[in-house]
């Protein structure tokens, strides 16, 4: 048994920021890496950014230089801080984990809103 429990999401006007948190909980093992994706409406989804248990960092070329992706493995919690956001980010953000819950190999959260007004 396993979970992702995202919070931070809201509304936010062009320009400003906002910080995603989310904690993994359960009898997850070998995990590999934690990441955030993000998908809008009529889109499909997409990378935001992804870190492993060695710190390796991947970003999407869109968030590049204002998304900051960080964890804490010791309590399977990754983070997102979006600065400088643009209307184009407005979407669902799910956190996702590569790691294996008995016979299966990664999971996803329910997804958080973010809203950026234009």
């Amino acid at each position: 048994q396993g979970q992702l429990v995202e919070s931070g999401g809201g509304l936010v006007q062009p320009g400003g920021s906002l910080r995603l948190s989310c904690v993994a909980s359960g009898n997850f093992y070998s995990i590999a890496s934690m990441g955030w994706y993000r998908q809008a409406p009529g889109k499909k989804r997409e990378l935001v950014a992804t870190i492993t248990s060695g710190g390796h960092i991947n970003y999407g070329d869109s968030v590049k230089g204002r998304f900051t992706i960080s964890r804490d493995n010791a309590k399977n919690t990754v983070f997102l801080q979006m600065n400088d956001l643009k209307p184009e980010d407005t979407a669902v953000y799910y956190c996702n984990i590569d790691a294996w819950l008995g016979g299966t190999r990664g999971a996803w959260g329910q997804g958080t809103r973010v809203t950026v007004s234009s």
